[in-house]
């Protein structure tokens, strides 16, 4: 046991004078494949080595008592009243728990301590690794017999209902079903997928936070979702068969939409990264990292300048490690307007590259720049 779940276990037993089931589940990160899910694209995410730690144990009351460690908190709700709460945190744990009670499954008190070391705010998704853990400790501490998948839906339902997030199935489904030093090729229309090997002999990957988020990224997702629908009504005149962007092709887009350019833009990001993800995995197959790494950068390119969503200082990130031979590629990671870039970086170049773009960073946009390196780990499982 890690020293991360071996501090749960002890403040767990100070708080609650019994041994818990302790539960590991990992943030994600998405190598390729952004804005596509909604769009029942594909996405290539993976688990990391970052991970929401929670210590569960059954009361003999209709109680639920939470505990946060980061922020010294505690909520304590009874069964009967699993509502939304003005506190968010809880609100990823009873969200699941509201889940389960909708299913028909009767859910007995519980203590339950959360802590971990996913980064909050850096667009490596803590709230799915939370609530996959929530789901997946309850099922191994009631035996309720739940599958994997079905603990994914109800963790992206949980993020629906009580967070109010209208998320893909993207982020829980990463956290979830992570396989080291795999990525995961992730249909989301059908929720078929397939692991790819990662070859990272001699590189890391460097999440470079840009430390902003501009207020723009939940309204413009929105806005972002309904050009994409204009684009597939406007196909689906002339291709009836069409259902989504899934089922689009570069040569509808030319015949359908261009006399609506915006759209068409928003449009033609969408088919293009679906391709370069596919193409991206063959690249894997093959271990041509190097190829890979060219439609990191390509994916940024169509995300700052056709879709939109970057911001300044994720553009300042990825230009200053463009020609930089030490990193094979980047790319903005998320939703976007802020938020953090991913990069393939040769390991000992590491040091040097951070300190240069502190610096530069800090001078030309005023910020601090953090950054987190991160190993691709096993998905959500029982750590005791």
């Amino acid at each position: 046991m890690d020293q991360a779940s071996e501090k749960i276990k002890k403040v767990f037993q100070q708080r609650y004078q019994s041994t818990p089931i302790i539960v590991q589940s990992p943030g994600r990160i998405n190598l390729i494949g952004e804005h596509t899910d909604y769009n029942e694209g594909f996405v290539l995410p993976a688990a990391i080595d970052k991970a929401i730690i929670v210590g569960i144990q059954e009361r003999k009351d209709n109680q639920v008592c939470l505990y946060a460690m980061e922020f010294e908190q505690e909520f304590i709700v009874s069964l009967d009243k699993i509502e939304k709460t003005k506190l968010r945190w809880p609100g990823y744990i009873l969200g699941v728990v509201d889940q389960l009670q909708k299913k028909g499954f009767a859910v007995p008190g519980f203590n339950l301590v959360l802590g971990g070391n996913v980064p909050i705010g850096a667009g490596v998704s803590s709230s799915a690794a939370v609530e996959c853990a929530t789901a997946f400790a309850l099922n191994e501490l009631f035996g309720f017999g739940i599958s994997k998948l079905d603990m994914v839906k109800m963790a992206q339902k949980a993020e629906h209902d009580f967070a109010g997030v209208k998320c893909g199935i993207m982020d829980q489904f990463a956290s979830m079903f992570g396989q080291e030093n795999k990525v995961i090729s992730l249909d989301c229309r059908s929720l078929e997928y397939e692991y790819f090997p990662i070859e990272m002999t001699g590189l890391k990957i460097v999440l470079l936070d840009t430390n902003v988020k501009h207020s723009l990224a939940s309204t413009q997702y929105n806005v972002r979702r309904e050009q994409c629908e204009k684009g597939v009504a406007m196909v689906q005149q002339k291709y009836p068969a069409v259902k989504s962007l899934r089922d689009v092709t570069l040569a509808m887009l030319d015949e359908c939409v261009t006399n609506e350019p915006l759209v068409y833009h928003r449009c033609k990001y969408v088919v293009e990264e679906n391709i370069r993800l596919q193409e991206g995995c063959k690249d894997l197959a093959k271990g041509d990292l190097k190829a890979f790494g060219q439609k990191m950068f390509r994916t940024h390119d169509g995300l700052s300048k056709e879709y939109e969503v970057s911001c300044k200082e994720l553009d300042f990130l990825v230009e200053q490690v463009r020609n930089d031979d030490n990193v094979i590629g980047a790319r903005m990671m998320g939703g976007g307007f802020g938020g953090c870039t991913i990069n393939l970086v040769k390991e000992e170049a590491i040091p040097e590259l951070v300190s240069r773009l502190s610096k530069v960073y800090k001078e030309n946009m005023g910020l601090e720049l953090k950054h987190y390196i991160i190993a691709i780990k096993d998905g959500t499982h029982r750590v005791v």
